[in-house]
């Protein structure tokens, strides 16, 4: 039987443009030109005999024989990448590279001390750190542009993920300094201090508004933001209350003398930040890395949060765990 001359970086291209949809996009992605992006995809298809992908449809669609094939080919590709990091990191101290995804609620505090740390575990390692909000951090994680992901659990469940966990996270209510309003009346929607929203496009935003709907609190929808630091920001100035997590408030600093944190009424709820990877990545290695993170979320989170707000103890902690679960 004739042995087949598919070449992996035709693959790799097909997959990715089965993604973008768009031939300048994957070159952007690749750091390929548009021209060899071109070629990569025609080589393919004259090689199979079959369109994979029709190109007169923007953005570019799989035809029904290339969706056939995508499917055969992702999980083919994922074998390789999986066979060949084995290969380079059967002792993981040996490991050459390391993308590493960090929810910006790390930024700051945690990952300068954790590449530091890594160094020293991982002698041979090279670092690349990518620090965004955990919806597109987990998004690059699924589509093998990281090879782990520190972010917030999803709501939904994400299939293939592993995960370590790290940090409870509890929901709670801050308010000016000088506010002398209680929990339940800011969340009864009666007073005249506005609420303001995460986004909603985030994952602590719809988390919050979630846990809203389950208990029936109506508040009204004025400003919504992306930025933490705005909205502590606001919070600071008087100009209205937000729900949020020890976390979040700990890493904007420069407000903490005007905004004063309250714990949740009635039932609280919270957030669980995890490390992430895919089956791909090495489990020792995750571990090494889960464990370093753990040291740096207690000395620089959970240990200094606690004594400023002793009625955290018990609710704010950082999280063992023993072995990786499914991502649910």
């Amino acid at each position: 039987m004739e042995r087949s001359k598919l070449s992996l970086r035709w693959l790799e291209i097909f997959l990715l443009t089965s993604r973008t949809g768009s031939i300048q996009e994957t070159a952007i992605e690749s750091g390929l030109s548009a021209s060899t992006v071109s070629q990569h995809l025609m080589n393919l298809e004259k090689h199979l005999g079959v369109s994979l992908l029709d190109h007169g449809k923007r953005p570019m669609q799989l035809t029904p024989a290339g969706a056939i094939f995508a499917r055969h080919v992702e999980e083919g590709v994922r074998l390789i990448r999986r066979g060949e990091t084995e290969l380079k990191t059967g002792n993981w101290t040996d490991a050459r590279d390391l993308r590493i995804g960090i929810v910006d609620d790390f930024d700051t505090e945690i990952a300068p001390d954790l590449a530091q740390l890594l160094a020293n575990a991982l002698p041979k390692s090279r670092f690349q750190h990518f620090s965004r909000p955990s919806h597109e951090i987990l998004k690059l994680l699924i589509e093998m542009k990281l090879d782990a992901a520190v972010a917030t659990r999803p709501l939904d469940a994400m299939p293939g993920l592993m995960e370590f966990r790290l940090l409870r996270d509890p929901f709670v209510l801050a308010v000016p300094s000088d506010c002398t309003l209680s929990a339940q009346e800011l969340l009864a929607g009666t007073t005249d201090l506005p609420f303001m929203r995460y986004s909603r496009h985030q994952i602590i935003g719809n988390m919050i508004e979630i846990h809203l709907r389950r208990l029936k609190a109506t508040l009204p929808s004025r400003i919504e933001l992306e930025s933490n630091h705005s909205l502590m920001g606001l919070v600071a100035d008087g100009s209205g209350w937000a729900i949020t997590t020890p976390t979040s408030f700990y890493r904007a600093k420069r407000y903490h003398d005007r905004v004063t944190l309250l714990p949740f009424p009635t039932k609280g709820f919270a957030r669980h930040l995890s490390l992430f990877i895919t089956d791909v990545f090495p489990s020792g290695m995750a571990e090494v890395v889960a464990d370093t993170l753990r040291q740096l979320i207690a000395r620089n989170f959970t240990d200094a949060m606690i004594k400023k707000t002793p009625w955290l103890e018990g609710e704010f902690i950082v999280l063992d765990s023993v072995a990786p679960s499914g991502a649910e």
